[in-house]
């Protein structure tokens, strides 16, 4: 039976009260900042509005893996109480309706695990398994780490088996997944900060000379030369700035 319920999809991001807003308007001031740095000029804001859009669909991007890796984080916590439930005598369907509230004071009412765990009840109330709900959210998550716990709990309930056990050892698993993810975080932050500077280097050096040096860049400006040197720097800009974002992306993966 297919659940009729909708729930929340991991690999698209909610936007919380203002975050939307903020966003654009963030979009927007790069736009500007682009437009006036490069060519000082407003109607320049149009075609790079192009920039905005990719920086938006970047803090779309990463707000997407930041819930999926809360998401991770608050499941595995929810397993762990539901192992304790388990122990204590409830049966897998009434663990995960009683985990609910120890989700709630560990992590708020609001939480993403606390509307899972919703969910969940809601489907048990209107008789849809509890191995299709935790499928539906396995598929939602976009979590490797919670797609492997289902596969295993789905073959453990249909085939039989100490439940407490599976799941406290899935629980162990999944931590160390992501304590790894941590340490690695760890690691890569002093690169990322070092990329971070690079990427503000130009304008900080520019900016200093600018304002040292009045009329200085005035020749780059409002003239077909200046614009067609000025379109190069961007362009070589951009393409320094993807080739950072592919390196530090690649050695994530190398390393995760």
């Amino acid at each position: 039976m297919k659940t009729s319920l909708k729930q929340r999809d991991y690999n698209k991001y909610v936007w919380g009260k203002g975050e939307l807003a903020a966003s654009i308007l963030l979009s927007a001031a790069v736009t500007l900042f682009f437009a006036a740095f490069f060519y000082r000029s407003a109607i320049a804001a149009l075609p790079l509005s192009a920039i905005g859009i990719a920086c938006f669909a970047s803090l779309r991007r990463k707000k997407v893996e930041k819930a999926k890796e809360a998401l991770t984080v608050q499941f595995r916590e929810c397993i762990l109480a539901v192992s304790a439930s388990l122990q204590a005598g409830y049966s897998v369907e009434n663990a995960f309706r009683e985990c609910r509230q120890d989700m709630a004071l560990l992590y708020g009412e609001k939480s993403l695990i606390c509307g899972e765990l919703d969910y969940i009840r809601r489907g048990l109330d209107i008789n849809i398994v509890l191995e299709e709900l935790l499928t539906d959210l396995a598929d939602r998550s976009g979590s490797p780490e919670i797609r492997e716990f289902v596969q295993i709990f789905v073959l453990a309930k249909r085939n039989g088996g100490s439940m407490p056990e599976i799941i406290r050892g899935s629980a162990s698993i999944i931590g160390r997944k992501i304590e790894l993810q941590q340490e690695i975080a760890t690691m890569l932050s002093g690169r990322q900060m070092e990329q971070n500077i690079m990427k503000l280097m130009p304008f900080g050096i520019l900016l200093y000379i600018g304002i040292a040096n009045r009329g200085y860049f005035d020749v780059l400006y409002h003239n077909w030369r200046g614009v067609a040197l000025m379109t190069g720097c961007l362009g070589v800009y951009l393409l320094a700035y993807g080739m950072g974002e592919r390196i530090m992306s690649t050695i994530r993966l190398e390393m995760g």
